[in-house]
């Protein structure tokens, strides 16, 4: 497996855990707000070989406590079991961030016990996703299937929704409340404008639209707190 990026070490993608992350190329979505756009493209060039990582992640044993598996889109890889199964087997757990349109190789991954942790998006209320997504015409019916598998199931997760003040207003918390009724742990996230997001002009919601939005989700799980707001 191609490798399209390595953070050596972080303190924040992996709850709890001093861990790396690292990043798969591919997506199937063009979000306008994207962090990661140069990783769009699978085939765009590589920084490593998947043995290459993992000699980097057997030199790290006792330092690294966790590895992310980020993107892109990491469930679009055929042979991201394999590449879990080998990084738990050095003795590291895993978690995994997922726009939530692949269920198949989620619950897969989630049967086989090959990741601890999942991260999923939630891009926005169910009539402004697709062109939140950058998708027009996107069918919904995968994201509610990885939901059910998130909620039914005990892998832990979080999921998590980037607040964009040009696409996201008061309404659609209630409704993305809705669409996670019991769901444990849900975070918003403060868009931060980067060089490689794809649009310009994008902007954050002001710290109180980020706390009243907060408020608004909260009467429909169990835990909702804010990233990117002091």
């Amino acid at each position: 497996m191609k490798i399209h990026g390595l953070q050596k070490m972080t303190l924040l993608d992996f709850p709890g855990h001093v861990a790396c992350t690292v990043f798969l190329g591919g997506c199937d979505l063009r979000c306008p707000f994207c962090h990661n756009s140069d990783l769009l493209d699978a085939h765009a060039p590589a920084l490593m070989e998947e043995e290459e990582l993992l000699g980097f992640l057997k030199g790290r044993k006792g330092l690294l406590e966790g590895v992310c598996l980020t993107g892109g889109e990491p469930l679009l890889r055929p042979d991201l079991a394999d590449l879990c199964r080998k990084i738990k087997e050095l003795g590291f757990p895993v978690k995994l961030d997922t726009n939530g349109f692949h269920p198949a190789p989620l619950g897969k991954l989630i049967r086989e016990g090959l990741i601890d942790y999942v991260a999923m998006d939630i891009k926005n209320s169910p009539e402004k996703y697709a062109e939140t997504a950058g998708r027009p015409g996107l069918e919904l019916s995968p994201l509610y299937e990885s939901l059910s598998l998130l909620l039914s199931g005990s892998t832990e997760y979080e999921l998590r929704t980037t607040v964009v003040a040009e696409f996201h207003e008061e309404a659609d918390f209630p409704a993305i409340g809705e669409m996670i009724r019991g769901a444990k742990r849900y975070f918003l996230q403060r868009f931060t404008d980067r060089d490689t997001v794809p649009f310009a002009g994008l902007s954050a919601p002001s710290a109180d639209e980020m706390r009243r939005y907060a408020q608004l989700v909260q009467p429909y799980v169990q835990s909702v707190s804010l990233r990117g707001v002091e």
